[in-house]
């Protein structure tokens, strides 16, 4: 049994260790805490953060699904598909089966077993988000992050009234859990405004 526990630690280790070299090929950097990192690196490495904080003891499963966020989406940005919302919900959707399909090859490879693999795509694609706590877990992780990283710069290239939308979305999709986690968050006034804006007009 130990050797068992062991030989499954190790090949978890080696799947994150592949999923990290994957987002450290996207050539596209942001400045993260004074240190010039790949775009979707510091995504999933936040969202895997917020994972831990708000479920310490999270399964190996939701782990790897944080670890795989975004995973190559710099292959297919967002540019590459049709405005409006129903071009975003094409992209996303294709995306999150892209992401699906590249994390069952690496975890494979690092020697995950089936069932495992199986377990992270579907959190991946966000079944039965409704009904699973660890894929609603992982909404709440991924929305944190937005808020965190993103809203700032979202909000200098968007007219104010769609900020305020999206936030009210991003709102509603989150649990109570992930809201008060965003409650206690320290954001820059700007995006901090923004949300409290969008809360009391909500």
């Amino acid at each position: 049994m130990g050797l068992a526990i062991e030989s499954e630690a190790e090949a978890i280790g080696r799947a994150v260790a592949a999923l990290n070299a994957a987002h450290d090929e996207d050539p596209h950097r942001r400045l993260h805490q004074g240190v010039e990192r790949p775009v979707e690196r510091v995504w999933c490495d936040t969202v895997a953060d917020w994972v831990m904080r708000l479920a310490p003891g999270a399964s190996a499963a939701l782990r790897l699904a944080a670890h795989s966020q975004h995973l190559e989406r710099w292959q297919d940005p967002r540019s590459n598909w049709p405005e409006g919302r129903a071009g975003y919900l094409r992209w996303r959707k294709a995306r999150q089966r892209a992401h699906a399909d590249r994390a069952q090859q690496l975890l494979a490879d690092a020697g995950c077993e089936h069932r495992l693999i199986e377990r992270v795509q579907q959190l991946i694609r966000k079944e039965q988000l409704a009904r699973d706590p660890e894929a609603a877990l992982l909404e709440d992780a991924a929305c944190l992050t937005f808020l965190e990283l993103d809203l700032a710069d979202f909000a200098a290239r968007h007219d104010r009234e769609d900020v305020l939308r999206i936030l009210r979305k991003t709102w509603q999709k989150m649990s109570p859990a992930g809201r008060n986690a965003a409650r206690g968050m320290t954001l820059p006034n700007v995006s901090a405004e923004l949300v409290a804006e969008a809360l009391a007009d909500g």
